[in-house]
């Protein structure tokens, strides 16, 4: 008898998609290569947009997108039901030289 688990992909971007292409009623298709693994995602335009704001507005940022692992394609494979969700990244401060050496 087996533990039934719930296989769930998760794949972390810090730079626009390329080559991205609207399909049909305006979603968007991408593809990202995964550690030589070939990833077609198909979202919403309202998804999208939350990358299109993380360019624009956040100097630095990573996106992680999670969603079940479809049908296998030539490359990969399709991610079902994606879902996007990203995060700013703060630039960690960093100590100057004079505060370094104030005891």
């Amino acid at each position: 008898m087996f533990t039934q688990g719930k296989l769930e992909i998760s794949i972390k971007i810090n730079e626009m998609p390329k080559d991205v292409k609207s399909v049909a009623n305006g979603w968007k298709e991408f593809i990202i290569d995964a550690e030589g693994r070939e990833i077609t995602i198909t979202v919403k335009p309202k998804v999208f947009n939350k990358l299109e704001f993380a360019q624009t507005n956040f100097p630095q940022w990573v996106a992680a997108i999670a969603g079940k692992m479809g049908k296998n394609t030539d490359k990969g494979f399709i991610l079902e039901n994606p879902n996007i969700q990203v995060f700013e990244k703060k630039a960690k401060p960093q100590e100057s030289a004079s505060e370094q050496q104030v005891e």
